[in-house]
């Protein structure tokens, strides 16, 4: 097991020459070195592998900080014993340390140049038949991986990915500390809060029919540490919601780095964290690029160029706005035509060198796009015949030469490349527009992969319209503060919906090769516009004591400016550790049902306890 030194380390045991060995071990498996040899030695460990060579007997022997090659030959005391042992017994081994001898070496493993022949053993702990190998890295289903959880963190990717974590958590808190910021806790059972998901409920026993809320984040909880007059708090926080699973996503429980600085601007939160997360990436990024100087994109700018809010700028491509062009008269192609006097937009997604696919490679971007709930991507191969670039392909001929040539322009094109078009209402055309440029760049191989590219996301609309309830909902953090003069945002008119829906707030995302990274805002910290925020959102100063009273007393006090974010951990270390599913770096998590395989939960109660919480149960119809 070749683990970094970083990540694993730990004093010798060995005991002085007059005191009594250890019961134990006198070393761990990753210590003995060439100037131990001659030195008797005890470890203690589990068998990783066995190898029969010729009547000689070799057992890898594994502990959590590596491991050592075990030699046991018919002259060896323990040699039948050793016959017996199998893969993850947990063993005691004494015996003499030795050079490997010439030829054996592995300088792969830091006790490569040594082994112990064996003059003692125990069994300390025999193990069954494996239900999934601990030795090499063989797929295994993951219902089997988590059953079996403890034989799976056995596994020596899984196992660092567990200890990087840890290193990476310490990293921030450190890095954190010496930038001013104090740890704090806040409460694990605490009230229901809109955060936007569905919350872990609690009965109490004490207050019967009345429930707590395991926190969807301690968003309340560190504005009022603010309002309390402490400066600087951050905790590395669990939060709580109960959502469906998916791969950058766990059931049930995640943890945060959660952050809030009284009397700061939008900047100083961007100054203060983005050396932060940027420094923790290099120390861990064992040599990938990562991004120095993050860019600042405004939301409606990051949907237009890159048809998402968390763009991968590892990818070069640039979606374009080419609308105009298709209102043009000597332009025919009608389906697009229509999509435009109907309110939409047309979107262009730039393929540089595209036109030496073969027309497999289209027609597998039309077949995407079709399962996607598209019509499917119209597009132009751009040639150079005579000293001048036409367009070839389904619909170029229904875009005359000059119109074309506007689209090269938008899109940066020349003779040898290609472009393909996203069509429809803004919002959808947007995201159609951004899944393509993706398929794109990943089918054409653009871009540099094995980098962090950051970025900051700014600008985020206030508010949004819930289409569903025909009403103006918030579009974000209810808490975050508007991009407006107090006075203009407190004679707004909620029923101006137009201008409503154009309000930014200074609220920001943070983000990295596609995935949201951390988010966060400068806070409303005025009860009145507090209270103004939601009414513009439908909701009363009534309805906002009842569900935020705490908070709306609070601010009646004396409030602070501040604000704050809060970083994804379990997304960091996915990175970091170049994983695919969270689940790869947490010790025990749960399956995509959100059950814990291991332990058996979520599971029946006794009646009794039921009765102490005085719930009935009124379950569906099987």
């Amino acid at each position: 097991m070749n683990v970094a030194p970083l990540i694993r380390t730990a004093p010798l045991m060995q005991a002085s020459m007059s005191a009594p060995m250890h019961r134990y071990r006198s070393h761990t498996c990753g210590a003995l070195r060439e100037s131990d040899v001659g030195q008797t030695a005890r470890l203690s460990g589990w068998v990783h592998r066995i190898r029969d060579h010729g009547g000689v007997l070799f057992i890898d022997l594994r502990d959590h900080y590596g491991i050592t090659q075990c030699v046991a030959d018919p002259d060896s005391p323990v040699f039948k014993l050793a016959e017996t042992v199998r893969s993850e017994w947990v063993v005691r081994i004494d015996g003499k340390v030795r050079n490997r001898p010439a030829g054996t070496e592995n300088p792969d493993l830091p006790t490569g140049l040594v082994e112990v022949y064996i003059t003692d053993m125990e069994v300390l702990g025999p193990a069954d038949e494996l239900p999934l190998p601990v030795f090499g890295e063989q797929e295994y289903p993951e219902e089997t991986r988590l059953k079996y959880r403890y034989l799976d963190l056995r596994r020596e990717k899984l196992h660092n990915n567990i200890m990087k974590r840890g290193a990476i958590v310490d990293s921030l808190r450190r890095r954190m500390k010496e930038s001013g910021f104090f740890e704090f806790t806040t409460p694990i059972l605490t009230a229901s809060s809109p955060e936007g998901a569905r919350d872990f409920l609690v009965p109490s026993r004490i207050h019967p029919g009345q429930f707590y809320a395991l926190p969807q984040a301690p968003q309340q909880f560190k504005q009022l540490i603010m309002i309390s007059g402490f400066d600087r708090y951050f905790q590395i926080a669990p939060c709580f919601r109960d959502e469906d699973p998916r791969a950058d996503r766990l059931p049930g429980e995640f943890y945060q780095l959660d952050v809030e600085m009284s009397f700061v601007t939008q900047e100083d939160v961007f100054r203060t964290m983005e050396p932060v997360i940027r420094d923790t990436f290099k120390e861990f990024a064992d040599g990938r690029p990562v991004t120095e100087i993050f860019p600042r994109i405004p939301f409606f700018e990051a949907m237009l160029k890159y048809g998402s809010d968390k763009p991968d700028l590892r990818n070069p491509l640039v979606i374009a706005d080419v609308s105009e062009v298709f209102t043009r008269e000597d332009v025919t192609f009608n389906a697009f035509k229509n999509v435009i006097k109907s309110g939409g937009v047309v979107r262009a997604i730039p393929a540089p060198g595209a036109a030496a696919q073969p027309r497999s490679f289209f027609d597998k971007l039309n077949d995407w796009a079709r399962s996607e709930g598209a019509p499917g991507l119209g597009y132009i191969v751009f040639d150079e015949e005579g000293g001048q670039v036409t367009g070839k392909g389904p619909i170029a001929k229904f875009i005359p030469e000059a119109a074309q040539a506007v689209i090269r322009e938008k899109t940066g094109l020349k003779a040898g490349d290609a472009v393909f078009f996203s069509a429809g209402v803004e919002d959808k055309a947007a995201a159609l527009a951004g899944k393509a440029r993706v398929r794109v760049g990943d089918e054409l191989g653009l871009g540099y992969k094995n980098q962090f590219a950051f970025c900051w996301i700014t600008d985020f609309p206030q508010y949004e319209w819930n289409e569903d309830e025909k009403k103006i909902d918030f579009s974000h953090n209810p808490f975050s503060m508007a991009d407006m003069d107090h006075e203009a945002f407190m004679a707004l008119d909620p029923a101006d919906k137009d201008r409503i829906l154009k309000i930014t707030a200074l609220q920001y995302d943070m983000v990295c090769n596609g995935y949201e990274m951390a988010s966060g805002s400068i806070r409303n910290h005025r009860p009145d516009r507090m209270v103004k925020a939601f009414e513009i959102a439908g909701y009363g100063e009534k309805e906002v004591m009842e569900r935020f009273g705490g908070m709306y007393r609070a601010f009646q006090y004396g409030a602070p400016p501040h604000g704050g974010m809060a970083a994804g951990i379990d997304r960091i270390v996915m990175l970091l550790c170049g994983a695919q599913n969270l689940r790869e770096i947490t010790l025990f998590p749960m399956n995509q049902k959100a059950e814990d395989l291991l332990l058996g939960a979520p599971s029946e109660v006794t009646p009794k306890q039921l009765r102490e919480l005085h719930i009935r149960l009124n379950l569906p119809e099987k």
